[in-house]
């Protein structure tokens, strides 16, 4: 749901335009793909693009570092919201 327009944003900002290294599953960190600037470029980009707010707590791999990761963290995000 949310992996379109995540992907999107990565291949154009740190891929340059190259789609062919990114997997639903890859390691943002392990493949290089991702610095620690280009963290905070997600962040911010994750923030406005879906109105959530990103915690220091929610700074970890298991949210951030690949698109199937982010989509979950995103839907967790949104749920607690709405409660």
């Amino acid at each position: 749901m949310y992996n379109d327009r995540v992907k999107e944003f990565l291949v154009d900002n740190f891929l340059f335009g190259d789609s062919s290294r990114l997997d639903e599953d890859t390691s943002f960190l392990n493949e290089g793909i991702i610095d620690s600037t280009g963290i905070l470029e997600l962040i911010m980009f994750l923030e406005e693009t879906f109105d959530i707010k990103i915690e220091d707590q929610d700074l970890t791999p298991e949210n951030l570092d690949s698109l199937n990761n982010i989509e979950d963290f995103i839907e967790s995000k949104k749920q607690t919201v709405f409660r």
